[in-house]
């Protein structure tokens, strides 16, 4: 999954300043086409405990200032940071590795193994390439053509989810 020029130029600008407070950008899109035009920022701790409303504060705090200064857009716009949720965009490399035994959804920008599109259990990675167990066969899919992909709401991820959560709340 490739970034556009403004992308890459906004996390480029914004990450230096969010990593040292243990926060990463997961995803950033500009979405121009709405009334008020609206940056919104997906990001995860480092640590890999559970977003808060405080963590989206802070993040929301540290960059506002940093967009004030720097004004990489020109027209006004609405500033959203979030957690990514319980079924997630599947954005880097990294993220499916991470959520591997969980079933996800991957549309590809071009045919493999005679088909775009892929539901199924994460295996892993391996390399550049995606295991998803798609009908008990292993699909490897390059992740150079993964086009979108996310979590499915599962009992199994909802389960996780609430465990991770009790967990750090312990």
């Amino acid at each position: 999954m490739e970034f556009d020029a403004v992308t890459r130029k906004l996390i480029n600008l914004l990450e230096p300043s969010i990593t040292p407070l243990g926060y990463e950008i997961v995803r950033l899109t500009y979405i121009k086409e709405l009334k008020r035009p609206t940056l919104q920022i997906l990001i995860d701790r480092l640590d890999g405990e559970t977003i808060t409303v405080e963590d989206c504060t802070r993040v929301s705090r540290s960059i506002s200032a940093l967009l004030e200064v720097e004004d990489p857009i020109e027209s006004a716009y609405i500033l959203e940071v979030s957690s990514p949720g319980i079924d997630r965009p599947l954005i880097r490399l990294k993220d499916f590795e991470r959520f591997k035994g969980f079933e996800a959804k991957v549309e590809m920008s071009e045919t493999v193994n005679g088909r775009k599109r892929f539901q199924g259990n994460l295996v892993g990675v391996k390399e550049d390439i995606i295991q998803i167990l798609v009908e008990g066969v292993l699909q490897e899919l390059p992740f150079s053509l993964v086009r979108r992909a996310k979590l499915l709401l599962t009992d199994e991820l909802i389960a996780h989810s609430l465990a991770k959560h009790k967990q750090e709340n312990s």
